[in-house]
């Protein structure tokens, strides 16, 4: 690999010429390689996250004016752009479920927003005994707490989307009151 600095001839130019391939390097320097001759094979993981990656860059630039990334943007210096694009690649974190006094609330964060949480009660077979919206009661302050009132006693299962449609689900199984599910 050769290495030009401050040459006129080859300054401007980028890209492929017959094998050889020329990048210009953050620095200004210019830098001449062979183009690689073996073809990469992904495998199956490696196509999916790249799918994903797909997507969440989909999203960014649909993005770009919805005003939570704006606002956020303003607030932390980053490009809106890059706020939708991490957001779309990572997906809501559920913290704790816990049963108290009619009572089911999830502890659930993002790296941008959990835009809401759906919470049901199974029964053993896993049909649903009750199933609904949970709430933020005091989204300002505590904007990771939600809340869903049940009397239902069974298996909580619990879903939470962020602003792009990633979803994560939890379950805390055979629920009474007092029990909690702390994810590490």
């Amino acid at each position: 690999m050769a290495k030009i600095q401050k040459n006129s001839i080859l300054g401007g130019i980028r890209g492929s010429i017959g094998d050889m391939v020329i990048r210009q390097m953050p620095d200004g320097s210019v830098r001449v390689s062979a183009k690689s001759l073996k073809k990469r094979k992904f495998n199956q993981a490696q196509r999916d996250n790249q799918d994903r990656f797909k997507m969440a860059q989909a999203y960014a630039r649909v993005a770009k004016n919805d005003p939570v990334y704006l606002e956020l943007a303003q607030e932390t210096g980053r490009s809106v752009y890059h706020l939708a694009l991490s957001d779309g690649l990572i997906p809501p974190v559920i913290h704790a479920i816990e049963r108290t006094d009619g009572r089911v609330r999830v502890m659930a964060s993002d790296n941008v927003m959990v835009a809401r949480i759906w919470v049901r009660i199974l029964d053993g077979e896993e049909n649903p005994l009750d199933e609904g919206h949970a709430a933020q009661p005091d989204p300002l302050h505590d904007p990771e707490r939600w809340e869903y009132a049940s009397h239902a006693e069974g298996t909580v299962e619990a879903t939470a989307w962020d602003l792009t449609g990633n979803r994560t689900t939890q379950f805390l199984v055979n629920a009474r009151a007092g029990t909690v599910l702390i994810r590490p």
